[in-house]
């Protein structure tokens, strides 16, 4: 068996990059949202919960809502890889 050796930065480093993959392909998402809908996610929620049922505005509601929670455990996830003394690596 051969041992390879990884610094924990080197993995930090690769987990940070990935994140932020992610985080730019949610806000893409988030942007198409706005452009379509040509207001803020606050906007469009208060619409979509005050008017009319429309299946459409309501599915497009649950997906952008979806998008937002997911970009903010996204950043959330971004910062605390900041602090590297708090992440133990485990190889298993």
């Amino acid at each position: 068996m051969k041992t390879v050796g990884i610094d924990k930065s080197e993995i930090i480093n690769f987990l940070r990059l990935d994140l932020i993959s992610e985080i730019q392909a949610i806000k893409k998402s988030l942007e198409l949202f706005e452009k379509k809908y040509n207001k803020s996610f606050k906007e469009f929620e208060k619409e979509v919960l005050e008017g009319e049922e429309e299946f459409v505005k309501w599915d497009d509601y649950l997906e952008w809502r979806a998008y937002r929670d997911t970009y903010k455990d996204r950043m959330k996830d971004l910062k605390n890889l900041k602090d590297e003394k708090n992440i133990k690596v485990i190889i298993r």
